[in-house]
């Protein structure tokens, strides 16, 4: 720094020299052109960055049904993003990757014209997952036994379609295969890995079959490999359809919302067994949901317009981080000469869709884009967990001494739970994989306004209060400061109000509010 009124000598190539105005001018334009180009760049970043939280759609494409969908030229941005599928072994080559076991890759840009197509659906802003598996061929870790060579596999393919964002659909045998899921969790690990250190990025999605209970142990494992073995997973897609009699009787959008509460359930266990601790947000942004769109494969499971406007409000609300359906190929109505439409077509969804189209209602409120997702990290959080207050409890907190019978309602972390048997030390929000582990039913959130449990009464008079000198048979009802009770056996001074807290050692079962609303109306009716 210069002290007040001494004078610098100037050094350098324009040292001594006075600026010009129009010098002054020049410099002036500079200053604000970087200075807007650092503005509009921070925001361009911003903007990204915010983008890139975003939930995303993008349809599954079949590239080689027939007819071929233009996926190239989406009518709207619903459509801009695409999963290619399906990338499978190839029989000639188990480590050979295929489309379909029809087209190798080169074929496939020689015969569908699927490289150029590609080119020109980015040129026009869009974007292309590729996944490998489906159902009806290998996918690639299940024929190929070589890992070096399934490796060199997926590589060629994420190389030649320059992908950031790739989907592993693996169902039937290839899902059961407990080999052949190591060495795909391996080898996705290892190009992963590779991507990274060369400073790329590569998102990766698990699609698995679900059922309204839940993905199987199968599915599961799938996912526990993919984790064991090192790979940040973006996420796990769930196919929710082809439910079979597991729907009984549901709506295709209430078994699916059922399939997504479970699925939520089960990674949250999975993610708890890594040792990576994720918030429920963080949970459901790691999920994602894939419908199949009208006529399913079973003959009376339909997903109509209806089922996609409810899967959609659930979808936004959660948060979910994906949304797709299968196909784009068959989001239309048929035509006059598709008569069958029981029989599932390639090329439309078997119901009347109207001016409806189920991409347009499922991608609404999926703004982002799949591959601003593929940096993303897995790190363990700091999960806060939610302080009960009884004075906003419906139903009594959960304590670890108390003992709980079958039906008996308590909130514990902010939800309504409800007990599907006799039950003590069973921590409601526990997560298992498997429903049939825990006695607890989560019913729903606890809600703004709702006031403090109180147990129901009765009017003074209508049952003689407890007395601990009498004796009392079964079926004998009292009142203890004014709630029902019944005697469930002969006693004699044991209080109603350990009932509660011991209800299989008490001798009293407190009426129900049922109960008690039907004395009430018994009263009014004898009155």
């Amino acid at each position: 720094m210069t002290a007040p009124g001494t004078q610098t000598t100037r050094t350098g190539l324009h040292g001594g020299k006075r600026l010009s105005p129009l010098r002054v001018m020049l410099a002036f334009v500079i200053i604000l052109a970087v200075a807007a180009g650092a503005f509009l760049g921070f925001h361009a970043f911003d903007s990204a960055k915010a983008e890139s939280a975003s939930p995303w759609f993008a349809g599954y494409v079949d590239v080689t049904a027939t007819p071929s969908y233009p996926f190239e030229t989406p009518a709207s941005t619903a459509g801009r993003d695409v999963v290619l599928s399906f990338v499978v072994a190839s029989d000639d080559d188990p480590c050979a990757p295929s489309w379909g076991d029809a087209y190798s890759l080169d074929d496939a840009s020689h015969e569908l014209d699927l490289d150029r197509k590609l080119a020109r659906l980015r040129q026009g802003g869009g974007d292309a997952i590729v996944s490998f598996g489906g159902q009806r061929n290998d996918e690639l870790s299940t024929a190929c036994a070589d890992p070096a060579a399934l490796l060199a596999a997926y590589t060629s393919v994420v190389d030649r379609y320059q992908l950031t964002t790739i989907d592993l659909d693996v169902e039937g045998a290839s899902l059961s295969d407990a080999a052949a899921g190591l060495r795909r969790a391996e080898a996705v690990s290892a190009l992963q890995s590779s991507k990274r250190k060369a400073g790329g990025d590569l998102a990766v999605w698990l699609t698995l079959p679900v059922a309204p209970s839940g993905m199987t142990k199968d599915a599961t494992d799938a996912i526990a490999q993919m984790l064991t073995a090192g790979v940040d997973l973006a996420g796990v897609n769930v196919m929710t359809m082809d439910y079979g009699s597991s729907l009984d009787g549901k709506t295709m959008a209430q078994g699916s919302i059922d399939a997504l509460n479970a699925t939520h359930r089960q990674l949250a266990k999975l993610y708890s067994n890594a040792d990576i601790s994720l918030s429920d947000q963080t949970i459901w942004s790691k999920m994602g949901a894939t419908p199949m769109v009208g006529q399913n494969d079973v003959r009376n499971e339909v997903f109509g317009i209806a089922d996609a406007q409810k899967l959609s409000a659930f979808a936004q609300d959660k948060k979910l981080g994906r949304m797709s359906l299968w196909s784009l190929n068959r989001d239309a109505t048929c035509g006059p000469n598709y008569v069958d439409l029981t029989h599932v077509s390639d090329a439309c969804s078997g119901i009347d869709q109207g001016d409806a189209s189920f991409a347009g209602i499922l991608s609404t409120g999926f703004a982002g884009r799949p591959h601003l997702s593929a940096p993303a990290v897995t790190t363990s959080e700091a999960v806060e967990p939610i302080v009960d207050d009884p004075a906003t409890s419906p139903y009594p907190i959960w304590a670890k001494t108390s003992a709980y019978l079958e039906g008996t309602k308590i909130v514990w972390h902010g939800n309504v739970y409800s007990a599907k048997w006799w039950t003590r030390g069973d921590l409601p929000d526990n997560p298992v994989l498997n429903e049939w582990e825990t006695p607890w039913t989560l019913i729903g959130p606890v809600l703004p306004g709702e006031k403090p449990y109180a147990p129901p009464t009765l009017p003074a008079g209508t049952y003689p209060d407890w007395s601990g000198t009498v004796q009392y048979d079964t079926g004998d009802r009292v009142l203890f400061e004014g709630t029902p009770y019944e005697s469930k056996w002969w006693n004699q001074g044991a209080s109603p109000d350990a009932a509660s807290s011991d209800p299989d050692g008490s001798p009293w079962v407190q009426l129900t509010a049922d109960e008690v609303a039907a004395v009430l109306k018994g009263a009014t009716a004898a009155g």
